[in-house]
């Protein structure tokens, strides 16, 4: 015989037939064939087998009858890869996947080194599958029940009548098959004529008769397991226990009590053939066990021990003792079975069973209890500096904690197992360690804070789970439990929505605990009006404060004379502000005049402060923040619809401010939180972790609801947002080129802060150039028609949306551009109105009333200034003739018009210019919409961090293709 090449891998079209198995006089030369049942095509490309006619049995009338088939066969090495992907292929013949299954179960049987050597009828070495425990043996017979008859169909030989193989026999000589094949190694040299090693049929006569044992061992023989007996076990040591000591009798000769004696392991014996035939070891050796065992069953015990002992050493000192019974144990031996020499066992074929008890076990927990006499549930003093919480381990047994007491007994123990309760429990040497040391420290506010509502908290460098005990867990149920309904005022004149009511309820229960909150919804959703029923609600003789842009100041006195007619609106702002006098109501002004008037304001006494659009005071370093943290309140709320914009230092800031000390210092914030979920946005899919951290953290204090969100404005029409790309015209081309190759050429030489001022101009040059030539030209009167491609699809838009009889949101970042828009439009005769960050309260409130009643179709409006606040439900579209850094920031803009009360859809138009950086840009925006609930953003600053290779790409001007 010729040792074997590598033949090409099988196809995998041979998977759609059904696979039988031919057996062969020595096992390693069977082989598998491929056969069409109904004459069916077989795949005849290289790797499809040998072609060979194959005789099987069909059904035929009442009968059966013999029928030759075309097939395809391949010797097992080779069916092997082919057969492992049947159980897996939906493709594949029953036949084949059953054949699959005892393909991957043979497998596992040579990877367990589950082969013994034995002997052909003829004198032919040959390996053999075993032997097989009582779990191998039921899979044999499971993957042979389930075998169609066409994967066993072939005919034995010289049978008369007609004889198909007993499937299960069928099964047993393909697992001798695969045993035989895999071990042979032709390409060793040393192979050649070696018996069990090379692949060519050796004759080995004289060990006929050893073999013959090996078998019979293999197919009627006997496993072991271990039974452990723990009725020798003391509780814990004592000086009293001879047990406990390795000198029982004091002597000082220890003998055999030099290890002291933990328990003891009894060796059961049980059927390879009969899993349930089971009985212990020394009743088979005193001639008390079933007959069904056999003669050689305590000959095969012995062999089994000898197997394990190869495992666990321990157990060859069974083999010393007249009846290998029982093994006694030492604690290190004990605690060596409750860990690693358990599963090596287990690989080996030897079970560990461990009493019932052992199921219930230990568990560690740290948990966070606050120090401070009293049990109030609220939050009021929850972020004193001077208030330390404890931390400490907890133990329990089966979910019920262990006194003090029973941690102090185990604090003491010395074993691997101990009678606790009633029960032996098996303990961990980590345990006893936190036994012995339960008081981990004590927690400022902000870490005990994020271990209640995070459920982790840290512990020598590792996360562990923490639990809030007495008032802390008070608070966190409080904090995640499920809103109690909450009655609408009665002198709120209006209906709240469902979430609506929902916002009411949980800003009254943040305020009633002394926690602030930030009510984050989506513009147009109605935070004014549940702000309004807050007022109503609480019901407080002081005022409540409402500092928001200036823009918003009539806004809210009309909402507020809307929905709580009598209730006093007192604005404080302009140059004959007042505060004297004040019986309760409401108090407007601006953050400018917050700003400049924040003492005279921290002296009046406020039920409530509230900063509406709050990510006016997102940089907490700013003056305007700092003033706002000045004025005292019992309760704070920020309403916002974008709670970050650019990046979660904003986010700290609107939670620092509504409950100081939340989230700890900003440096400390942005070290454990901000940089680990910027970096898992940066690397798409990093650190999960740490979003779901934060994220557990920050939602008790933010409640955000969106207007895509099931059930929250089902009565919104739709809105549309389309991208129109536009090309430059040569003009706008040759500007932009210019502008690239010449700042690129300062960049490349600066370095440090130099370097991103630069950047920083460079980009607003180049969007400046994309919107107009005049606008980055600085024209004082620049000729406008035909000079850029935005304004052209301006032109185009309009024309179609007034044809319509539609209104129209123009937004623009620059004010320069608006007014190049404006001085446009008039020259085409079409009536439009401007607002910017320059216009007076007044008359802002007189454009919004102009736009709303039909007057002006076209309101051109600045990004930031008009951005936020106005409700512009006549619009039917919005235009973005420009795009700004940030996407949450377009879409309060957009609120504008698609917000509660508008009835028409909206289309949303973001104008690009193709092939700039622009383009590039709104990539990048797109990507930053993804990030769950707070979109965060790096904005330009993020750019100026750029290599000179990667701003290079981001800047260059592309042209279409």
């Amino acid at each position: 015989m010729t040792p074997r090449t590598p033949a090409q891998p099988p196809t995998t079209a041979l998977l759609r037939h059904p696979a039988v198995f031919l057996p062969a006089a020595v096992p390693r030369e069977a082989r598998f064939a491929f056969w069409a049942p109904d004459g069916d095509a077989l795949p005849e490309e290289e790797g499809a087998g040998t072609p060979a006619p194959l005789t099987v049995v069909r059904p035929h009338g009442q009968g059966i009858r013999t029928r030759s088939v075309p097939s395809r066969t391949l010797p097992v090495a080779d069916a092997l890869p082919l057969l492992v992907r049947a159980p897996r292929s939906p493709a594949a013949h029953p036949a084949t996947r059953a054949w699959g299954t005892a393909a991957l179960h043979a497998l596992a049987l040579a990877a367990r080194g589950r082969l013994l050597p034995g002997v052909t009828p003829d004198g032919i070495d040959a390996w053999r599958a075993g032997p097989l425990d009582a779990e191998d043996v039921g899979h044999l017979r499971a993957v042979a029940a389930a075998l169609p008859y066409e994967g066993y169909a072939t005919p034995l030989t010289g049978r008369r009548p007609l004889q198909v193989p007993e499937p299960e026999a069928l099964v047993r000589a393909f697992l001798d098959a695969v045993a035989d094949t895999l071990p042979r190694t032709p390409a060793a040299p040393v192979a050649a004529g070696r018996p069990f090693a090379a692949r060519e049929p050796q004759r080995v006569p004289g060990i006929q008769e050893w073999a013959a044992q090996v078998a019979a061992g293999a197919d009627a023989g006997v496993g072991i397991s271990l039974r452990l007996d723990l009725s020798s076990f003391s509780l814990f040591d004592r000086p009293d226990d001879p047990v406990g000591t390795d000198d029982p009798d004091g002597t000082g000769d220890t003998g055999t009590a030099e290890v002291r004696r933990a328990g003891a392991a009894v060796v059961q014996v049980h059927s390879l053939a009969d899993p349930t035939l089971v009985t212990d070891a020394g009743l088979l050796w005193a001639g008390a066990a079933a007959a069904g065992f056999g003669p050689r069953a305590r000959i095969d015990a012995v062999l089994a021990l000898r197997r394990a002992a190869r495992v666990w050493p321990p157990l060859l000192r069974l083999l010393d003792q007249p009846v290998p019974d029982v093994l006694a144990l030492s604690d290190p031996e004990l605690e060596d079975l409750l860990g690693r020499a358990a599963s090596r066992l287990a690989a080996a074929g030897v079970l560990v069973h461990w009493p019932r008890e052992l199921a219930r076990s230990l568990s560690a927990t740290a948990v966070v209890r606050s120090t401070a006499p009293g049990s109030a549930t609220d939050g009021t003093a929850f972020f004193d500096a001077g208030h330390l919480f404890a931390f400490s381990w907890e133990l329990a047994l089966g979910g019920d904690r262990l006194t003090p007491g029973e941690m102090d007994a185990l604090a003491q123990a010395h074993r691997p197992v101990v009678r606790l309760r009633d029960q032996w429990v098996r303990v961990d040497p980590e345990l006893v360690r936190k036994a012995r040391k339960r008081e981990l420290g004590l927690l400022d506010p902000v870490d005990a804070l994020a271990a209640v509502l995070t459920g982790t908290a840290e512990v020598d460098g590792e996360p562990v789970e923490a639990v809030p005990v007495g008032a802390l867990a008070a608070l966190r149920e409080r904090l995640t439990g499920e809103l109690a309904p909450l009655p609408q005022p009665a002198a709120l004149k209006a209906t709240l929505r469902d979430y609506q009511a929902r916002g009411l309820a949980w800003l009254d229960l943040m305020t009633s605990l002394g926690l602030g909150g930030c009510l984050a919804d989506d513009m147009g959703l109605g935070k004014t009006v549940t702000l309004i029923a807050l007022h109503l609600h609480r019901d407080r003789p002081e005022p409540t404060l409402v500092v928001c842009p200036a823009s918003l100041l009539g806004n809210w006195q009309r909402e507020i004379e809307k929905f709580a007619p009598g209730v006093a609106v007192r604005r404080f702002h302009g140059g004959s502000r007042s505060l004297d006098g004040l019986a309760g109501g409401f108090v407007l002004t601006t953050y400018g005049t917050m700003r400049a008037s924040a003492a005279r304001l921290a002296e009046q006494p406020w039920g409530m402060v509230v900063a509406d659009e709050a990510q006016h005071v997102k940089n907490p370093h700013s003056a305007t923040a700092k003033a706002l943290r000045t004025i005292p309140a019992p309760a704070r709320v920020a309403l916002t619809g974008t709670p970050v914009e650019n990046n979660l230092s904003e986010l700290w800031a609107l939670l620092d401010w509504t409950t100081p000390g939340l989230l700890g210092p900003l440096t400390a914030f942005r070290a454990r939180h901000a940089r680990p979920v910027e970096h898992q946005q940066e690397e798409d899919g990093g650190n999960e972790a740490a979003v779901a951290r934060l994220a557990a953290l920050v939602r008790p204090f933010l409640l955000r609801r969106k207007k895509s969100d099931p059930g929250i404005a089902p009565e919104l029409p739709p809105k549309t947002e389309t991208d129109h790309p536009v090309s430059l015209t040569r003009e706008q081309a040759s500007l932009y080129q210019a502008a690239v190759e010449e700042a690129m050429a300062v960049i490349e030489a600066s370095e440090g802060i130099e370097r991103r001022g630069m950047i920083m101009k460079l980009l607003a040059s180049l969007k400046q150039i994309c919107n107009h030539p005049a606008q980055y030209l600085k024209e004082e009167q620049p000729r406008i028609p035909h000079r850029s491609g935005k304004l052209a699809l301006l032109d185009e838009l309009l024309d179609t949306i007034l044809a319509e009889d539609g209104a129209v949101l123009v937004f623009t970042q620059y004010v320069t551009m608006a007014r190049i828009i404006e001085r446009h439009l008039a020259a085409r005769g079409i009536s439009h109105q401007l607002l910017h960050g320059g216009t007076p309260v007044a008359r802002r409130e007189e454009l919004v009333d102009r736009f709303q009643s039909g007057e002006v179709p076209v309101f051109l409006l600045s990004l930031k200034a008009a951005g936020t606040g106005l409700n512009l439900t006549r619009a039917g579209h919005v235009i973005h003739f420009d795009r700004w850094w940030n996407p949450a920031v377009e879409e309060q803009a957009t609120d504008r018009a698609y917000r509660i009360g508008q009835t028409q859809p909206v289309q949303v138009h973001r104008i690009i210019a193709e092939g700039t950086v622009e383009d590039r840009i709104a990539e990048m925006l797109e990507a930053k919409r993804a990030l769950a609930d707070a979109v965060l953003g790096s904005g330009e600053s993020a750019l100026t961090e750029l290599t000179d290779r990667e701003l290079a790409d981001l800047v260059s001007l592309r042209r279409p293709a």
